[in-house]
């Protein structure tokens, strides 16, 4: 890895395209892609489509109430790791794929309200997240005045922020053609970004599209050949260079440059706005995946080194405190042995919770005050869960800098699985599950009604029916 050097000289002579911030991760040995790295044709459509979904409902197998937070059909919370929630925990940011709308549910009445609408098709907003110090959702748009059907013009984009409590919108700053920044620090002065140096394509592996089952805006699946494409982007080694941009004057920084690394998942730490969290992309059994770095361009620190062939770990995401790392780390098939491993930036401290292979999921997430996980299930263990972890007495063991062991204690939540309410959840939709600031619920997204929607669940069982 290299480090600093003129970014804007890169950008004035490469073809360079911006990392795709829906891309994911290579854990599809953990699903339907165990037996072959695509989806099989049974897992290739959506659910059928229930007219007028319930609003709330107790789940008849776990005792827990559910609501439907959002109405419009193919509207869905966030990816697991991304802020969706205002510094109060008041409100809560969704997206709307099939109108590219932005919209707010209240959590206290649970009612929502579009904050930002799309101009139209060619003109959609992307959401990046929530502003971890201002009520600020930020996201891009198409330049004003560029032309969709050009290629060139294409590239050109602009920041904007929304306020969620007042809507007043502003316009941040105009990206660099072939710029995009896809997480905010904490105290909202510099966006993080990727891109591919020269003539590559985008740096993603391909955008979600409608494919076989008509996976689509309103179901919002993977690719049914991701874990191919996942290859072929890997195998390619494109140079990349990472940089940060500064939301008041627009100057580039290059953190790092002509890295043939697949970077991806930059995700500033929710407290410290210096400190950077992101992954070398691709299958994780190929892959040291877990990386951070401040942006002054200090090495970057490998966060988990594997030990084991085809050992994996991944789905990297901040602890609320912005100094704990957590993810999900799985031995190889047949040693049954999986945790939600962590690492705590300031004192090295590193714990490992081992959980059973029937709490399996595809994303695990943490409450704000690090007590409790959630996990979304998976085509095998169709549920959402409630994690308590239990970390063993320490007992004087010989060694230093020893990591504590532990495991995880599992309740189930809610039934992805068909009910009397609702259709099995096909999971290339993957559910995303996180805690509400307030630990009340954990959010998630489904389609078990046919579109997707975003759902909440109670962390409490339900007193009445």
């Amino acid at each position: 890895m290299k480090t600093k050097q003129s970014l804007l000289s890169i950008i004035a002579f490469a073809a360079a395209l911006p990392v795709a911030a829906y891309a994911q991760d290579g854990s599809v040995q953990l699903g339907a892609a165990s037996r072959g790295l695509s989806y099989s044709q049974e897992e290739a459509a959506p659910p059928p489509e229930i007219k007028n979904p319930p609003k709330s409902w107790v789940d008849p197998d776990t005792g827990h109430r559910v609501f439907r937070l959002t109405d419009e059909p193919g509207s869905d919370s966030n990816y697991f790791n991304v802020n969706a929630f205002s510094p109060d925990g008041k409100e809560m940011m969704y997206v709307v794929n099939e109108t590219g709308n932005i919209g707010v549910v209240d959590m206290t009445t649970l009612k929502t309200r579009i904050i930002v609408q799309a101009k139209d098709a060619d003109h959609r907003p992307h959401a990046i997240h929530v502003g971890y110090t201002t009520p600020t959702i930020f996201y891009t748009l198409p330049t004003e005045g560029a032309d969709p059907s050009q290629p060139a013009d294409r590239q050109l984009s602009t920041l904007w922020a929304v306020n969620m409590e007042t809507g007043e919108i502003r316009k941040v700053i105009d990206l660099p053609r072939r710029v995009s920044i896809v997480s905010i620090n904490a105290d909202e002065t510099l966006g993080a970004g990727g891109l591919i140096e020269g003539a590559g394509p985008q740096a993603g592996y391909g955008a979600r599209q409608a494919g076989p089952g008509g996976m689509g805006r309103r179901n919002l699946g993977e690719a049914m050949d991701k874990g191919q494409m996942m290859e072929r982007r890997l195998a390619a080694h494109y140079p990349m260079t990472m940089f940060t941009i500064d939301l008041h004057s627009g100057k580039m920084t290059t953190l790092l440059q002509h890295d043939t690394d697949w970077l991806n998942h930059f995700q500033f730490s929710p407290t410290d706005p210096t400190l950077l969290l992101f992954c070398h992309e691709g299958m994780w059994w190929k892959v040291d995946r877990i990386w951070s770095m401040h942006t002054d361009g200090t090495k970057p620190i490998l966060i988990h080194k594997r030990t084991m062939e085809n050992e994996i770990a991944g789905h990297e995401w901040w602890g609320a405190d912005g100094k704990t790392l957590f993810y999900q780390l799985h031995y190889p098939s047949g040693m049954e042995s999986s945790f939600i491993a962590s690492y705590n930036e300031d004192t090295g401290e590193r714990v490992w919770l081992r959980y059973s292979p029937d709490l399996t999921s595809i994303h695990d997430n943490s409450s704000p005050d690090g007590k409790l996980f959630c996990g979304d299930g998976g085509f095998g263990t169709p549920s959402i869960f409630l994690l308590r972890p239990v970390v063993d007495k320490d007992q004087g063991t010989l060694g230093t800098d020893l990591i504590k062991p532990g495991h995880l204690e599992g309740e189930k939540l809610v039934n992805m699985a068909k009910t009397d309410i609702h259709n099995a959840h096909n999971y290339r939709l993957e559910p995303n599950p996180m805690f509400s600031p307030d630990m009340k619920y954990v959010i998630f997204r489904s389609n078990f009604f046919g579109p997707d929607y975003a759902f909440a669940v109670e962390v409490a069982k339900a007193t009445t029916p």
